[in-house]
């Protein structure tokens, strides 16, 4: 057990202020309510005081007490018990079995001399179900045998609702909702006072130890168990917090979150809830009295009163911090999650995860402090920082303050090891090469790929050329300190590529130019090696170009400029247009002709000899029709002249079809090519995004073409049938059916019939539908004009226009849902002004 220091113990009344030189006089019970402090005493006195809490230079709080007033209650019994009901202003006073109503500010019993008889301890409910703000519920532990009675106590009345007879005699209570946790003679129960309905916890022996019951939270409850553990239990009857180990003659609990506190005959002792680890013990003799009072621990003897002032949690978290107890310091602060706003937590969380990271760092738990500074959501420069020299020389980086760390940079950290030294250079490589991709590194490129690089240099790592021939973002004043080699590595390249210099350590050299080329900003060097890369391999080559970003082309690399280039390379110039064409979606004509004429003279060369189709003539030829379709750019004429005789009958009706020459292009697919189903999808493409009456007038056209070949073309008959079939909902039945031989039988129609049928019906039933609504509105109007004109208007020369505030000279108006009057004139001119005062937001 490490302790740590969460609690102070600091005087609140001091013997001689209660009592005096009167020996005999003993505190029985306390309460504090806010500022107000009440101690109930053994000779029957009730005794007020006013807290003052002050905070001294060292952060210690101290408390000032200053007695209001005594009171006497009467007899000669000790008083018992003390509880404030502030929004009542009453003090509920347990003395001789009887519980009084007292005012909180004199002390004096209430006119009605309203009391509850024969009980020997109570409780309030703090999570009351009368739902009633004007009284409070109090359950107490009746005098009579096993009975336990609930009252609703007002501010000069009580009210009893409940009596519940329990299996053994009860010792002590805690109320939450309509819940009673109860500790009988030998075991502790959960009692529904509403249902009758009881569960047994756990036994325990009332002859050998006090019960415990304390109420901790909503339907949870603290108890003290054996074995000399501190159990929780709901009301369910379970435990979903590990027991606590403390004394086993423990007299009183308390909680402060996120602890629980115990009082024994020699200490206080401070155990946690999040590990259940005993974190503080302090001594205290002939204490009797441990409660908390909203988040206000207070302990007492018999002859003073103290209380407990916890330390701020932010300070313990770094006392723990500072002792590299990391996991505690993590616990602790996830814990205080509840008692702190949202925003600050968060801010104050990620600070701590980084602390501990550089724990764990410094500590050479690499994984851990990983884990750490990537849930803090560390700035990567605070360590990087660490490393003398890696950041870039124009970094302005300042240290976090207060610092994260103790240390000035790694030579401390290390102490001079340098088999430290490098393994904390290898994590540092790892972790910046892991983050420069995320969203982390935003802001932070420059410093990061920079520190690579020159980590990367000092040991000669393989990932160095990588490195520089992909996207970065290093200084160059840096690089060039470090790698000589960056001012003109393109020839060096190009020699060992070309078999002049022998180099076997890298066997795809001659993709690292092309990387390295596509990422250079230096336009000379380019164009200087253009050729070169484009003659070793036109279709990896031309990346050099189509990497780069599309505002880096339009600026420094013009893609006419580039097209001119790439003119004697064609494999190249396909794919370069292709990539502003398709993949960038540049809206110029000149383009879309351009590759739509590459691929047509691709696709003619393939047909030439012999008429053959082979695989690529195929795939050329689909990537033609799916830019003829797609596209609205290109000149159609102009590709239709260059298509004729050509013998590519799909194209030439892809093309027509652009000219809105529908019935031409689909006589085309229907009598050429003979392919329906292509006819078919021409009507679903070219209808993609037009009115339906479009795509309904190219259906018609195509089944007009099916029954105008005559009834001897079978084939084209069974296009006709199966056309209607699939696609009823496009067609007008009722020109359809006009249209039909009357030798068609309803049978090889059917499916088409149905579909149209059910299609009538749905439009004729939305119909209904639509204008069922369009009544229900008219209604709604109509029944809000007839009421606004059955209401009567007062009219005489003293009432003044709303909007002018001038009389009316005769009996015309504008009335306003409001009720507000206004001139004719006033409301026309409020409707061509909208910016005009209105009383009324319509009339």
């Amino acid at each position: 057990m490490m302790n740590i220091k969460a609690f102070t113990l600091v005087s609140a009344v001091e013997r001689e202020l209660l009592m005096g030189d009167k020996e005999h006089i003993n505190i029985e019970c306390v309460e504090c309510c806010g500022k107000d402090l009440y101690v109930g005493t053994n000779d029957c006195f009730i005794y007020h005081f006013l807290l003052e809490e002050k905070t001294v230079p060292a952060g210690t709080a101290t408390f000032t007490a200053t007695k209001q007033l005594h009171r006497h209650l009467g007899f000669k019994k000790p008083v018992n018990e003390l509880r404030a009901a502030s929004a009542l202003n009453r003090l509920l006073v347990l003395c001789d079995n009887s519980i009084t109503l007292a005012n909180m500010l004199n002390l004096e019993p209430v006119p009605s001399g309203a009391r509850i008889k024969g009980a020997s301890t109570f409780a309030l409910n703090e999570n009351p179900v009368s739902g009633d703000p004007f009284c409070v519920e109090v359950c107490i532990i009746s005098v009579k045998r096993r009975t336990i009675q609930m009252f609703l106590v007002y501010e000069d009345r009580v009210q009893i609702v409940k009596e519940v007879s329990t299996p053994e005699q009860p010792l002590a209570v805690a109320v939450d909702g309509h819940f009673l946790c109860l500790a009988l003679t030998t075991q502790y129960i959960i009692l529904n006072y509403s249902t009758g309905v009881s569960q047994d916890l756990f036994p325990y022996c009332s002859e050998e130890k006090r019960p415990i019951v304390k109420r901790i939270g909503r339907q949870e409850f603290l108890l003290a168990g054996p074995g000399g553990l501190g159990m929780f239990a709901t009301v369910a009857g379970i435990s979903q917090r590990a027991p606590v180990h403390w004394s086993e003659n423990v007299i009183g609990a308390a909680i402060s979150f996120p602890y629980v506190i115990a009082l024994d005959d020699e200490f206080i002792t401070v155990h946690s809830m999040l590990d259940q680890q005993q974190k503080q013990t302090l001594p205290f003799k002939e204490g009797h009295i441990l409660q908390d009072f909203e988040g206000r621990v207070i302990v007492a003897t018999s002859k003073g009163v103290y209380i407990l002032v916890p330390l701020p949690l932010e300070k313990q978290i770094q006392d723990l911090l500072a002792s590299h107890r990391v996991e505690e310091a993590l616990v602790l602060a996830k814990g205080a999650r509840r008692n702190i706003p949202k925003e600050k937590f968060q801010v104050m969380y990620r600070r701590i995860l980084q602390q501990a990271g550089f724990i764990q760092f410094a500590q050479l738990q690499f994984l851990e402090a990983k884990e750490l500074f990537r849930s803090g959501q560390l700035d990567v420069r605070e360590l990087i920082s660490l490393y003398p020299f890696l950041l870039p020389t124009s970094s302005s980086f300042t240290r976090s303050h207060p610092p994260l760390h103790e240390y000035a940079d790694l030579n401390q950290l290390t102490q001079g090891d340098q088999e430290k030294m490098a393994k904390c250079k290898r994590f540092l490589m790892s972790y910046l090469n892991e983050v420069r991709s995320t969203e982390g590194a935003n802001g932070y490129k420059e410093d990061i790929d920079t520190a690579l690089l020159k980590l990367y240099a000092e040991a000669n790592h393989d990932s160095l050329l990588d490195l520089l021939v992909t996207e970065n973002f290093c200084l160059l004043t840096d690089m060039f300190s470090f790698c000589l080699v960056l001012l003109h590595p393109v020839a060096l390249w190009v020699n060992i590529v070309n078999g002049d210099i022998q180099d076997s350590t890298r066997s795809d050299v001659y993709e690292y130019v092309v990387d390295f080329l596509a990422c250079c900003v230096d336009r000379e060097l380019v164009w200087a090696h253009a050729d070169w890369v484009l003659q070793k391999s036109e279709e990896i080559g031309v990346q050099v170009f189509t990497r780069r970003p599309l505002e880096e082309q339009q600026n420094s690399f013009k893609p006419d400029d580039i097209i001119n280039c790439l003119k004697k390379y064609p494999k190249a110039l396909v794919k370069y247009l292709e990539h502003l064409v398709i993949d960038k979606r540049l809206q110029k004509e000149e383009y879309h002709t351009h590759l739509a004429l590459l691929y047509l003279e691709e696709v003619l060369q393939q047909r030439a000899p012999a008429g053959s189709k082979g695989a690529e003539a195929t795939e050329t030829q689909a990537k033609l029709r799916r830019l003829l379709q797609k596209s609205d750019l290109y000149r159609v004429h102009f590709l239709i002249e260059r298509i004729q005789g050509a013998g590519l009958p799909m194209e030439s009706a892809i093309l027509h079809g652009k000219l809105g020459e529908h019935e031409k292009a689909l006589h085309i697919l229907v009598h050429e090519l003979k392919d329906f189903s292509a006819a078919e999808d021409y009507c679903l493409w070219c209808s993609e995004g037009q009115d339906p009456p479009h795509r309904q007038r190219l259906f018609h056209t195509l089944l007009a073409i099916y029954l105008h070949a005559g009834p001897s073309a079978h084939e084209l008959t069974v296009a006709a049938v199966d056309l209607l079939n699939r696609h009823a909902t496009e067609f007008d039945a009722a020109q359809v059916l006009q249209l039909l031989p009357d030798t068609w039988s309803v049978q090889l129609l059917c499916p088409f019939l149905t579909g149209a049928v059910r299609d009538s019906v749905h439009a004729r039933r939305t119909m209904q539908v639509a204008v069922g609504l369009a009544r229900s509105e008219n209604l709604t109007y109509t029944y809000d004009k007839m009421k606004l004109k059955g209401s009567s208007v007062r009219l005489s020369d003293k009432k003044l226009c709303q909007m002018c505030q001038n009389p009316f000279c005769e009996p015309v108006f504008v009335r306003y849902p409001n009720g507000g009057l206004v001139h004719t004139h006033c409301a026309a001119s409020r409707h061509t002004n909208p910016s005009s005062p209105s009383p009324g937001t319509r009339t």
